[in-house]
């Protein structure tokens, strides 16, 4: 095509640019990177601990607003981010079979108030100390409900971590020492869609040609090419991953093979007593430090047992200032609200007999406050790309 220029002389046609390229010479900005997804885990997880801390309904309901509107505002658009409306449905589940079984099975707290009377079924004398039915008092509901929200709001911390925390980034970041292991769940998470698609394709097909595809036989006749084309898809997977040398160790002197062993195993029994004893209020005066000495244990372990695996990380995710901030706020809700817990407990632990309304304890519940700070450090989430506006050739 030709086209005249501004002196009148034909020439021709300049490429015109594409919409949305911005002009010669302008310089393009570089994305942010994303944040590393175990700073979201350890700001999640800081969350759940600080709601184990508590049966306040209003600090509950606060963590839980928190944890919410950090989803909200920085939650990617991918399908695995999706999964925090199934964590908030299972935390409501979890509320109506507490308040259920309450009504139900009764409550071992007292009460005075009495809100209705179930029929009660006469049982045996070796079912002491269990009832059906009988008298539901408005202490037992609040106790209840008090325990179930604490549950709830865990759950619903945890559902946080999974929408906004990638599971392949999260994988990729692993030690070495857990290589295998992210292996083999990348492996099962990658492979579950396709015999869910080979079901549907082999259902669809059957169904076209008139043959049944439920029951016992439908299930035999498509259960067996799926099983076939999941062997055939390992075979390939694991001729790939020979051909690519996984697999090879380092070799290790066996003092350190002894030592890293005892530093996993005991790491892990610092860690499960650390954590029963800050989920119990006995053990809230060691609970914190022998899980800290767990921690620092388990990860010098992971780390000496990094040494053997032979392998590089493409683009790893770097752990940035962004990184950091993220998990301190976490941390430092979680430390907060330990610290109130041992200097007034009755704020954080509300009696229920005799029946009076929660109070907001003011530094607790500005302390969780600290879990917003991610939603103003991290990047916003990239636009979600509509179909429809893509460029055509």
């Amino acid at each position: 095509m030709r086209e005249t220029d501004r002196s009148g002389r034909p020439g021709l046609a300049r490429p015109r640019p594409e919409r949305g390229t911005p002009p010669a010479g302008v310089p393009v900005p570089r994305p942010r990177r994303a944040l590393h997804p175990g700073a979201w885990w350890l700001w999640a997880l800081a969350l759940g601990t600080a709601a184990t801390r508590t049966t306040n309904p209003l600090l509950l309901a606060l963590l839980i607003t928190v944890s919410g509107y950090v989803v909200a505002v920085r939650r990617p658009h991918t399908p695995w981010a999706r999964s925090y409306g199934a964590f908030v449905k299972l935390a409501a589940a979890v509320l109506v079979l507490r308040l259920a079984f309450a009504i139900v099975l009764g409550s071992p707290i007292p009460g005075t108030h009495i809100l209705f009377t179930l029929p009660e079924v006469p049982l045996p004398d070796w079912a002491q100390g269990i009832r059906l039915g009988g008298r539901v008092t408005a202490e037992g509901l609040a106790f209840a409900l008090y325990d179930a929200l604490r549950l709830a709001a865990l759950l619903i911390c945890v559902g946080a971590a999974n929408a906004l925390a990638s599971p392949s980034r999260l994988l990729k970041s692993l030690p070495g020492a857990l290589y295998e292991l992210g292996v083999a769940v990348v492996v099962a998470l990658t492979f579950a869609p396709h015999l869910i698609a080979d079901v549907r394709r082999l259902r669809a097909a059957r169904r076209l040609r008139g043959r049944p595809d439920k029951g016992v036989r439908g299930l035999v006749q498509v259960g067996l090419p799926v099983l076939e084309g999941a062997l055939e898809r390992s075979v390939s997977l694991a001729a790939a991953m020979d051909a690519r040398g996984y697999g090879r160790t380092a070799e290790v002197p066996t003092a350190v093979r002894r030592t890293t062993a005892a530093l996993t195993l005991g790491g892990l029994l610092g860690v499960c007593a650390g954590t029963y004893g800050l989920l119990t209020a006995a053990g809230g005066s060691y609970g914190l430090p022998v899980l800290l000495a767990g921690l620092a244990s388990a990860l010098a372990g992971l780390w000496l047992g990094g040494r053997r695996s032979v392998r590089t990380r493409y683009r790893p995710d770097p752990w940035d200032a962004r990184a950091w901030l993220v998990s301190a706020s976490g941390a430092a809700v979680a430390a907060l609200l330990v610290l109130a817990g041992s200097l007034d407990p009755g704020s954080l632990d509300p009696g229920v007999v005799p029946l009076e309304p929660p109070t907001l304890p003011l530094w607790p519940a500005a302390a969780v406050l600290l879990g917003l700070l991610p939603a103003f450090v991290t990047p916003a989430p990239e636009a979600a790309r509509d179909p429809r506006k893509e460029p055509t050739t």
